[in-house]
């Protein structure tokens, strides 16, 4: 474990999902994140509260890494020396996320941090958007930041128990240093290609017309792809919607007759745009610039990576690279999410992190 400032992040890994062995040298942790596989997350959770008895802990089902990607195994990413935190869960979020929100508004005044030093890290199992809108009503009061995923198989983790239909929160606040949130999009606006969204279903994704067309129609003719074609163009063109100066990013799911299904909510009269893929290089340069701008030193980054950009980037040869450019800012690691969270923004095929000075 190396030291760089104020905060230490410890990454440990086993590719077996061997819990003993990827927590060998960590010692007095106070807050860890748990990236587990489905089939021992359950033991992993429990096996993780006996080692570390009461110290504050976050879960889900999802890859990790560090300088590698830890496929079908477990990671565990821990932070000790100079921080406060605190960890705990809003549950049936499907229905009302608001009921539980007074656990989260005591552990901010429990960690009694600012939008300066304190960031909420979040793991949720479903209902991103509500759940967000949700935790951002209490975290907004005091300007503070949030980044997170969604992860696998509808579960998560908090302090030692596991949950369906919730969402997990740390908060960490950096006691000697600043904290900021980054979001990166490696794509950009077809201008030619505007639309007004309708015939949408909210609840279950569905994007039904786009400009009174077929949006599956719509999207084909523009690129010259089979229906079958659809889901894996998505990675070199999903759709943006649009909001002020920035775009939250909408990946297609799946086909439904004349009609796309996606992984994040889309509204009546929304206006959307198609994407098409930037120079991903060059926008990853420009991130670790703009944070190497911001933070000469910084102590530790935690990162979530979308599972379609890493799909992306494995199949151009570009992971490892990737992996390798963002470590030489110091300490980093993350989670592959299925969807990811900035703020109140439930974003697809995106990058968030948060960088501890």
């Amino acid at each position: 474990m190396e030291r760089r400032g104020n905060v230490r992040q410890f990454f440990g890994m086993s590719k077996q999902g061997n819990l003993k062995e990827a927590a060998k040298g960590l010692d007095r942790p106070q807050m860890i994140l748990l990236l587990s596989n489905n089939e021992q997350f359950e033991e992993h959770v429990q096996g993780l509260e006996a080692l570390y008895p009461g110290v504050p802990s976050i879960g889900c089902i999802g890859m990790g890494y560090d300088t590698h990607v830890v496929e079908h195994g477990v990671v565990l990413i821990a932070y000790f020396d100079g921080i406060v935190a605190a960890a705990n869960v809003l549950e049936e979020v499907s229905v009302m996320p608001v009921k539980y929100i007074e656990r989260l508004e005591q552990d901010l005044r429990k960690v009694n941090g600012s939008h300066r030093d304190t960031v909420c890290i979040d793991f949720c199992a479903g209902n991103d958007a509500c759940v967000l809108t949700t935790m951002h009503a209490a975290l907004r009061r005091q300007d503070i930041s949030l980044v997170g995923g969604t992860g696998d198989a509808g579960k998560v983790s908090a302090n030692g128990k596991v949950y369906e239909d919730a969402v997990a929160y740390a908060l960490v606040r950096n006691q000697r240093g600043r904290v900021k949130t980054y979001k990166e999009n490696i794509y950009q606006p077809m201008d030619e290609h505007r639309f007004i969204a309708s015939k949408t279903d909210k609840k279950n994704y569905v994007l039904g017309e786009l400009n009174g067309h077929s949006a599956r129609q719509v999207y084909q003719d523009i690129l010259k792809v089979t229906e079958r074609q659809i889901l894996t163009q998505t990675f070199q063109n999903p759709f943006g919607k649009l909001n002020g100066d920035d775009t939250c990013i909408i990946s297609i799911k799946e086909v439904q007759g004349n009609a796309l299904v996606c992984f994040r909510q889309v509204n009546d009269s929304d206006v959307l745009v198609l994407l098409k893929l930037a120079d991903y290089k060059e926008v990853v340069r420009d991130t670790i610039q703009k944070i190497r701008a911001d933070f000469p030193r910084p102590s530790a980054v935690f990162s979530v990576n979308c599972l379609f950009r890493y799909k992306l980037f494995t199949e151009h040869g570009y992971m490892q690279e990737y992996l390798k450019e963002m470590s030489a800012l110091g300490k980093h690691a993350g989670l592959v999410g299925y969807g990811e969270h900035y703020n109140d923004q439930f974003v697809n095929q995106s990058m968030t992190c948060v960088v501890f000075e």
